[in-house]
């Protein structure tokens, strides 16, 4: 892919963050055109690809190598926005572990999307509460909901997939390439199973050769691979689940869909929209075989979403920062 000659940071206006070297591959395979380097602000440490995507130019980085968790994250959205002060909303981009109910069918390779609920704005800090009578766990504070013009985005790449199906299809083909095809691409309906919640891994290996078939979910096969995407609750904290009876709780208390480990470190510090592909299923089963797909497949719902947002949508928004400091974040 050329680089086009640098722009001017007043230029850039959507924030893309992920987490792990995978996530920040897919992100970069999404790009339209990639743009030359910027000088950055002294404090500045994040390192970025610029490009565009769908006529939005966009600043892409990655949490610093082995520096996981919400306050990697909220290191990482906070030096962005030194340097690049026209950032108008974020998308958190990369996985998590899935929580598949019967209201969600939800596979390996699928997209979950932060919607706001009820009683929260679609992100929850599972790891930050209380213990109250009973064992029970009672998280504390709220997060901000996305940025309106995301939701409203949302919206209408909602109704566009019931009238049309989605076209993450069009997207993935960006990294079913030579390079990245093999792991990349769908890994294939008989490496994805969903033990029972309260079974747990049998063995060291990351395999499940020595775990008993017979406590496999029976699930109906699917007509296609094509991923499948669902709305709702995100739980977001700095230790990893890999627990199914703790997901199931978490599940039957908090509805969530999805756990991963940066969202909560943004949500009140940097409006955003937290996309995640399922790459395992939040229990002690979980290996790292659908890792870059789910990546893949996240920043394949990340494009499709930029696409519909117009440009004169973004420069009407209000700046990260004029946001945060609205709310009193």
């Amino acid at each position: 892919m050329a680089r086009l000659s640098a722009l001017s940071h007043q230029d850039y206006t959507v924030g893309w963050i992920c987490a792990l070297p995978t996530e920040l591959t897919a992100a970069m395979a999404m790009l339209d055109e990639e743009h030359s380097p910027l000088p950055q602000h002294p404090q500045d440490n994040n390192t970025y690809t610029l490009g565009r995507i769908v006529g939005h130019n966009v600043v892409i980085a990655c949490l610093a190598d082995g520096q996981m968790g919400n306050n990697s994250a909220a290191t990482v959205a906070s030096h962005m926005q030194y340097s690049f002060g026209a950032i108008r909303f974020g998308l958190m981009v990369g996985i998590g572990g899935g929580v598949p109910s019967e209201a969600h069918d939800i596979r390996l390779g699928d997209v979950v999307v932060s919607s706001p609920g009820k009683h929260d704005g679609g992100v929850i800090q599972y790891d930050f509460g209380r213990t109250v009578a009973e064992g029970r766990f009672v998280h504390s504070g709220s997060l901000n909901a996305p940025p309106t013009v995301l939701l409203t985005a949302v919206s209408t790449l909602k109704a566009r997939h019931n009238l049309s199906g989605h076209r993450l299809a069009q997207y993935l083909s960006a990294v079913d390439t030579p390079r990245l095809r093999s792991k990349y691409t769908y890994q294939g309906a008989e490496n994805d199973v969903l033990f029972k919640a309260e079974y747990d891994h049998v063995g060291d290996d990351a395999n499940c050769d020595q775990c008993d078939k017979s406590m496999l979910v029976s699930r109906p096969r699917r007509d296609e691979t094509l991923p499948d995407v669902h709305y709702g609750t995100i739980a977001s904290g700095n230790q990893v689940m890999r627990h199914g009876k703790t997901r199931e709780r978490w599940r039957q208390q908090s509805h969530v869909l999805c756990f991963e480990m940066e969202a909560a470190g943004l949500m009140n510090s940097f409006p955003c929209l937290v996309i995640r592909g399922v790459c395992d299923y939040a229990d002690s089963h979980k290996n790292k075989r659908w890792q870059e797909y789910a990546a893949a497949t996240a920043a394949a719902y990340a494009k499709e979403l930029l696409s519909v947002v117009r440009g004169d949508q973004v420069t009407h928004t209000q700046t990260a920062a004029e946001a945060t400091s609205s709310t009193g974040a």
